[in-house]
C-alpha cells in the first residue's frame, strides 16, 4: 500500500516536472518568436521602396542628422539653379525665381528686387539671352548651427553674337524650417551674399 503510494507519489512529481518544462519551454519558444517578429517588423519599417521609371527601388531610412550634408548641399544647389537659369521670358524668369525664393529668406529677395530695378531681367528679355548655372561645389559647416555654406559656380551667358563665362561665389547660413512640396529638404537660406562675380572668359560664336 505504502510502496503504491510511494510509486503515485514519484509518478506525480515526475508529471509536474515534465509539466513545468513544457510550459518553461513554450514561454521561452513564444519570447523568441516576439523578439525575431519586433525585429523584423523594425527591419521592414527602415525600408521604403520608391517607384521609378516603372522600377522598384529600395530606399533605406535614416535619421535626419545622418543626411544634413548632402541635403544642405542639394538645396543650396537647387537655390541657385533655380535664381540663376534666365532664358528671354518673363514667364519663365518668374517661375524660376519664385521657386528659388521659397528656399530663401529677405536676402535673396533683396538681391532680386535689386537686378530688376537695376533692369537687368528686362535686358535678358531684350537681349534675348539666356543664362545657366554650373555649381561646380558647395561646402557645408554642420558643426555649427546655423550652418554655414560657401557655394562655387560657372555663369554660362548665351548672347546672340558670344557665349560669356563667370565665376561666381556665394555664401550664406542654413537653417531648419518644415519640409513642403515648395522646400522638399527643410532648410531656408539665410544672410545669402555674393562674394565674387567676376567675368572668366568670352567666345565668339
Amino acid at each position: 500500500m505504502f510502496t503504491k503510494m510511494k510509486n503515485i507519489d514519484i509518478a506525480f512529481k515526475h508529471v509536474r516536472t515534465f509539466t513545468f518544462m513544457v510550459v518553461g519551454g513554450c514561454m521561452l519558444l513564444c519570447g523568441f518568436v516576439l523578439y525575431k517578429s519586433y525585429q523584423l517588423a523594425a527591419i521592414t519599417e527602415s525600408k521604403v521602396y520608391v517607384l521609378a521609371n516603372g522600377k522598384a527601388l529600395e530606399a533605406l531610412a535614416a535619421d535626419r542628422k545622418d543626411n544634413i550634408p548632402v541635403e544642405a548641399r542639394d538645396h543650396v544647389k537647387d537655390f541657385h539653379i533655380d535664381f540663376f537659369t534666365l532664358d528671354p521670358d518673363d514667364k519663365v524668369i518668374q517661375s524660376n525665381i519664385a521657386k528659388a525664393l521659397y528656399l530663401a529668406d529677405g536676402s535673396a529677395k533683396r538681391q532680386y528686387e535689386d537686378l530688376k530695378e537695376n533692369g537687368y531681367y528686362s535686358n535678358v528679355i531684350a537681349g534675348n539671352i539666356s543664362q545657366q548655372i554650373t555649381v561646380d561645389s558647395v561646402d557645408v559647416n554642420v558643426n555649427r548651427y546655423p550652418y554655414y555654406f560657401k557655394c562655387y559656380c560657372t555663369q554660362k551667358i548665351i548672347r546672340t553674337s558670344s557665349i560669356s563665362y563667370r565665376s561666381l561665389i556665394t555664401e550664406g547660413y542654413l537653417r531648419n524650417v518644415s519640409r513642403s512640396d515648395n522646400n522638399p529638404h527643410g532648410f531656408l537660406i539665410e544672410r545669402w551674399n555674393m562674394l565674387e562675380n567676376k567675368d572668366l572668359k568670352t567666345e565668339a560664336r
